[in-house]
């Protein structure tokens, strides 16, 4: 009895055995797409992951890219302003020395050009040191001009360089007048305003003349010292009008035309014929 259970056992066995031999590819197919449909969600995450970080990457190294970039053409942007800026600097410098050039010929003055050297317009003095373009020896209190009109006078004279005392400076004095009328007066230099204007004034203008604002006011030729300061030369236009409080003379502020901070090539009027 028991050899006959053992006996059908056995068959089971061999049977189950044969069906499982028979049905094994069709069980791993099933298996197999078991744990793939299983893992298809840790999949698509592990992917999406991926797929950001990847991009995220190279998004930094599109920021990083762009900043070269951006460094770079600052620097050409640079580069590009300064070449901009040194040649209107020398266009300004070429405008400039033409149009000396041009006041030089036009003027009826016999003039040494200079080119200034070095600037004191602050404290007790207000003065400019000038050296001549061709080594010609200068003289004391000559008058000083630029194509915009009186700059100042000659005040110290050294082997290379001269010293310019400006109209704005308070010990500057010369004889004027208002042009086109037999109005005469002493200008004189007030200093600088705080933008740093240079002031000059014409006083002892006789009381009964009238004047008028925006009169221009030249240089009359009438002069003490033993240096040369042509009649005509042009100083600048009246602003203002006042009658001086002792009442004996009037006096008025001037807006002299020539500014010596824009000024790089002057000129120093000689002594001679004028030229016709």
């Amino acid at each position: 009895m028991r050899n006959k259970r053992r006996d059908r056992w056995k068959w089971i066995a061999i049977v189950v055995g044969v069906a499982a031999l028979i049905m094994w590819p069709q069980l791993h197919s099933i298996s197999k797409k078991g744990v793939r449909t299983a893992l298809t969600p840790a999949e698509s995450v592990n992917a999406g992951v991926s797929r950001r970080l990847s991009g995220w990457a190279t998004l930094l190294r599109g920021w990083g890219g762009a900043a070269d970039r951006e460094k770079n053409l600052s620097l050409e942007l640079v580069k590009a302003q300064a070449e901009l800026n040194r040649l209107n600097e020398i266009e300004n410098q070429n405008r400039r020395l033409l149009r000396a050039l041009n006041f030089q010929q036009s003027t009826p003055y016999q003039l040494t050009p200079a080119t200034v050297i070095s600037r004191n317009i602050s404290g007790w003095w207000n003065s400019i040191r000038i050296h001549p373009g061709n080594n010609q020896a200068l003289q004391p209190d000559c008058a000083v001009l630029s194509p915009d009109g009186l700059v100042g006078r000659t005040l110290e004279i050294n082997p290379f360089s001269t010293e310019v005392l400006l109209i704005s400076d308070p010990a500057f004095r010369v004889a004027a007048k208002i042009r086109g009328r037999e109005i005469f007066g002493l200008v004189r230099g007030m200093g600088q305003t705080l933008s740093g204007q240079p002031r000059v004034r014409m006083e002892f203008i006789n009381k009964d003349t009238e004047l008028f604002v925006g009169d221009e006011v030249a240089t009359s030729g009438f002069s003490q010292s033993e240096g040369y300061f042509p009649a005509n030369i042009h100083i600048g236009y009246i602003e203002t009008i006042h009658q001086d409080t002792t009442g004996l003379y009037q006096y008025a502020d001037i807006a002299p035309r020539a500014t010596v901070g824009l000024l790089d090539y002057l000129f120093v009027v000689n002594r001679g014929e004028a030229r016709p």
